[in-house]
């Protein structure tokens, strides 16, 4: 389940790369527990405020300046780093969008074919995979950050709620769709009702895929199923979820959140089912063997 470059043996000292949100926090603070020494560089734009504390080292930089990161943390002696935090791609499409990302000679060598020259895809795998692949060439190997905080990865079974028949068959229905759709790197969310899919998650992420699900069936009462991609690379774009997501589901009217147990983060999950049992909804996490024919979780 964890990535390539996981290590036989807790390093001493790990490179935090954050983007937005707080699963950077609570990477940050599982190292820490660990006595391992954190050296941090976040996004500009993306990461949250406070993220430097605690922290033996922290720099925050544009995301265009990939040599500047690496330098960064090779002046403080990483070799070992994980990654935590979305990064709103949205943003490189925006007019004006290269005065954002000041890139490097180390960006514009890893990135260079997929945004200047243009004969290079920009899914999410191939440039975040180009990333790790700089770090790897100046010594620093990346790990799934939840080789650290295995505890974040939801378990089986339902946290909360119940599943009726009719929402089982929309969470089977919708999980081979979204199973197909992680396949090609577009995105890990649809949003069904009554076996129709009322959204897909693309570019703008899980919240305004939800949104959209809401704005365009009004009656609301529908399913979110949100899974890894089949060969799901553990060190970057895990689905993740929170009392966020909880909150946009109730909002937009939905009733049902079916995510893939042990592949899948919950951040703060008291809070998160709290939540869910306060507006109604159902949170349920299943193995992706189980969905297609009868599950354990009903």
């Amino acid at each position: 389940m964890s990535g390539p470059s996981s290590f036989p043996q807790p390093p001493t000292r790990m490179g935090l790369l954050a983007g937005w949100g707080d699963y950077p926090f609570v990477v940050r603070d599982a190292l820490r527990e660990q006595g391992v020494d954190v050296i941090g560089v976040g996004i500009r734009g993306h990461v949250e405020p406070g993220l430097e504390k605690n922290c033996q080292a922290y720099r925050e930089l544009a995301i265009g300046r990939l040599g500047a990161a690496i330098h960064f943390m090779k002046q403080h002696g990483v070799t070992a780093a994980t990654m935590a935090g979305k990064v709103h791609k949205e943003m490189l499409f925006r007019p004006g969008a290269w005065t954002e990302l000041l890139p490097d000679w180390e960006a514009l060598r890893a990135f260079g074919s997929h945004w200047i020259i243009g004969t290079g895809d920009r899914r999410d795998n191939t440039l975040v995979t180009a990333a790790i692949d700089a770090f790897a060439r100046h010594g620093i190997h990346f790990a799934p950050a939840t080789d650290f905080a295995p505890e974040l990865l939801v378990p089986e079974g339902i946290l909360v709620g119940r599943l009726t028949r009719l929402q089982r068959m929309d969470v089977e229905f919708g999980w081979q769709h979204a199973k197909q759709l992680g396949g090609l790197d577009i995105g890990q969310t649809v949003v069904v009702k009554r076996k129709a899919i009322l959204a897909v998650e693309a570019i703008e992420g899980t919240d305004q895929c939800i949104q959209r699900a809401g704005e365009l069936c009004s009656g609301g009462g529908f399913t979110v199923v949100k899974v890894a991609k089949p060969q799901q690379d553990m060190r970057f774009d895990v689905p993740t979820i929170g009392i966020g997501t909880i909150r946009q589901i109730a909002a937009a009217g939905g009733r049902v959140l079916a995510v893939e147990a042990e592949r899948t983060i919950l951040i703060d999950t008291a809070a998160t089912i709290a939540c869910a049992r306060k507006h109604g909804i159902t949170l349920v996490a299943l193995r992706s063997d189980e969905v297609g024919g009868s599950s354990r979780a009903a």
